[in-house]
């Protein structure tokens, strides 16, 4: 008996140390009918992404079409100067400068979303830390190692790790040292845009999807309303004619 409890404790204890080392993702509060924040995320991406990265899936004309807004406020408040309301998110970054810099070319972010999901995202843009061993002299949390430079500091401020312990073992909890020019509330937001954009960008047509599924669900509920009462009209005879 004595040897079984220890084992189940050896067990718990391994279990606790396991769950304590990850980090544990924080939720995004993902709302695609709210246009203004899909707005706001677009210029997030324009801003602090589209130096490195493209989301080639996606048009600036259907950023206008599907916020309901005109065309020159996206081109306006949106769209890098001298772009066309028709142009993809390209990367202003070259493949040569990027194998230069980065050792490799930093990937298109249109399905990044879908293939990571939002509390991903969400967690892993505010898990930067300082690193001096890292070649861009930070790492990241939520990816270990990660060769993504934080395009993010000047806003988030700088943070560091505390290795914290409880009786299931230490975890590293993130602290931060400098704040940035937003306080942790409008820095949290931020990033929610940023986060909402790329779902959005990873299936545009969702929204459309989810509006036209109402309908669908409907019909079929009544369908299956009428479908009931004939099959009972055809029963009612059935029934008549055996006895």
């Amino acid at each position: 008996m004595k040897l079984i409890t220890t084992l189940l404790l050896l067990l718990t204890l391994s279990v606790g140390a396991h769950a304590a080392e990850e980090t544990k993702l924080q939720a995004a509060n993902v709302d695609l009918s709210d246009k203004v924040s899909l707005l706001r995320g677009a210029k997030h991406f324009v801003t602090y992404c589209l130096g490195c990265h493209s989301a080639k899936y996606m048009r600036y004309l259907r950023i206008a079409l599907d916020a309901g807004v005109d065309e020159k406020i996206v081109l306006k408040d949106i769209a890098p100067e001298g772009a066309s309301i028709y142009d993809q998110l390209h990367s202003a970054m070259n493949k040569h400068d990027a194998e230069k810099w980065f050792g490799t070319q930093p990937p298109d972010l249109s399905l990044i979303a879908r293939s990571r999901g939002a509390d991903w995202l969400y967690s892993y843009l505010k898990s930067y830390y300082i690193d001096p061993t890292r070649p861009f002299g930070v790492n990241n949390m939520v990816f270990p190692d990660t060769a993504m430079p934080n395009p993010l500091w000047q806003l988030q401020g700088e943070q560091h790790t505390v290795q914290r312990k409880t009786i299931w073992g230490e975890y590293a909890q993130l602290v931060l040292d400098e704040p940035g020019k937003l306080s942790e509330r409008e820095f949290d937001r931020m990033v929610n845009d940023l986060v909402n954009f790329l779902v959005y960008v990873g299936e545009p047509g969702q929204m459309e999807r989810q509006s036209i599924g109402k309908y669908v669900l409907a019909f079929l509920l009544i369908f299956l309303v009428i479908a009931y009462l004939l099959k009972k009209e055809y029963w009612k005879d059935i029934h008549k004619d055996v006895h």
